[in-house]
Order: C-alpha cells, then sequence, then structure tokens
C-alpha cells in the first residue's frame, strides 16, 4: 500500500514541530538556569560587602525565613537570609522596602549582626532622581556606607533621623525625602531584628511573628 503524500508530509511537519517544541523548552531551561545562576552570583557579592569575613560557614542563601511584618519592613513578606557559624548565629541579613521613597519603593539590604550593629546596607533597586536621590548608590557616593556599625544605641534611637530633623544622619543638597526615608527603614529594621532576636534562627521556624507598630522616627 502507498502512503498518501499529504499524510506522509503531516507526519514529517508533525516531527518537526515535536522537535522545534523541544529545542524551545530546554533552551529556555537552559536560559533561566543562567539568570538564576548570575543572580545568585550578584547576591553572594553584595552580602560579602556587608557580612564579617570569614566568621560564617554555612550558605545564607539556603537558610533562609520569610516573614509577614508590612509595618516595620515595607512589605507583605520580607526575605531574611540567617549567617551562622557552627550552628551559632553571627547575623541575620534583610531585604525590606522603603515604600516611601521620592520617585517610588526603594528595596535594601541590611545585615545586622548579633550584637544588634549594622553590618552594612545596600541599596537593591530604586526610581530616585539621577545626580539627586541616586547618591544612595555605593557608587554614587559613600553615604549608604555611613550605616555600618551603627545600632540602636549608637546613635541613640531618638536620633535616628536626618540632620535636618534633628537627627544624626547627613541628608542630599536638594534631596532630603530619600535619605529621610532610608534611614526610617534601616532603623525600623534594627527595631524588628531587636523584638524577634532568637526567634530568627530557629531552626523549625517558619514564619516570625508580626511585629508591634514601628516608632516614630
Amino acid at each position: 500500500m502507498k502512503t498518501h503524500p499529504i499524510l506522509l508530509a503531516g507526519v514529517v511537519l508533525g516531527s518537526f514541530a515535536v522537535t522545534g517544541v523541544a529545542l524551545v523548552s530546554v533552551t529556555h531551561e537552559a536560559v533561566d538556569a543562567r539568570i538564576a545562576g548570575n543572580q545568585r552570583q550578584a547576591m553572594e557579592r553584595k552580602l560579602a560587602t556587608i557580612l564579617p569575613a570569614g566568621q560564617s560557614d554555612n550558605d545564607p542563601l539556603r537558610d533562609t525565613l520569610e516573614v509577614q511584618a508590612k509595618d516595620l519592613l515595607g512589605a507583605a513578606k520580607t526575605q531574611i537570609y540567617r549567617v551562622r557559624n557552627a550552628d551559632a548565629p553571627v547575623a541575620v541579613v534583610l531585604e525590606p522596602v522603603v515604600p516611601d521613597g521620592y520617585a517610588g519603593p526603594i528595596r535594601l539590604l541590611v545585615s545586622v549582626l548579633r550584637d544588634g550593629s549594622l553590618g552594612g546596607v545596600r541599596v537593591l533597586s530604586h526610581h530616585e532622581t539621577p545626580g539627586l536621590g541616586d547618591k544612595i548608590e555605593e557608587a554614587k557616593s559613600d553615604w549608604i556606607l555611613s550605616f555600618k556599625g551603627k545600632s540602636l544605641t549608637d546613635p541613640p534611637r531618638e536620633r535616628w533621623a536626618v540632620k535636618r530633623d534633628g537627627g544624626a544622619f547627613d541628608q542630599f543638597t536638594g534631596a532630603t525625602i530619600t535619605p529621610r526615608s532610608i534611614v526610617g527603614a534601616v532603623k525600623n529594621t534594627l527595631l524588628y531584628v531587636e523584638r524577634q532576636g532568637d526567634a530568627l534562627f530557629a531552626p523549625s521556624a517558619a514564619t516570625a511573628p508580626t511585629s508591634p507598630s514601628p516608632e516614630e522616627s
């Protein structure tokens, strides 16, 4: 029996289609894996700039906690990376959101060491005005570096504000809203960690309890 030419052509085209779909799927998976790998490397580099070198033995990107504390951390859900050495707490790194930036939300990366002091603060993303509010970027100024070593006692919590508001932190010429918002957000992050304490390191913790309302900055 002879195979009908149209039927044969349909089978060939169908085979090509299946092969094409499979190739596209494999390509997408490879691209997604590459993107995920690049994102992980970028986060590892960020973490290395705000954590004490050589004082941890775990992988913070795999030792995480998702919490709900919008009142202090600015988002419905916040990712926390836990840093340990021989299972003992070393630091926590949080991704709070500053909801009231001048040009929209600002995502931060905040490291809080075991003694309650800041290991450092970095900006993950923002939409602030170039030449003014974008001085929060490490590449544009060293302002963001001034948080390292600060705590709720240094300066005292009542001085966690920009100098224009009677506080201890510099603001930018022509741009007060952005630094004011970030100072408040970092203070609230410290308050959150202070109130949660060791609960943030509990092995079986899934979600830390929602924190009380933030203090006035």
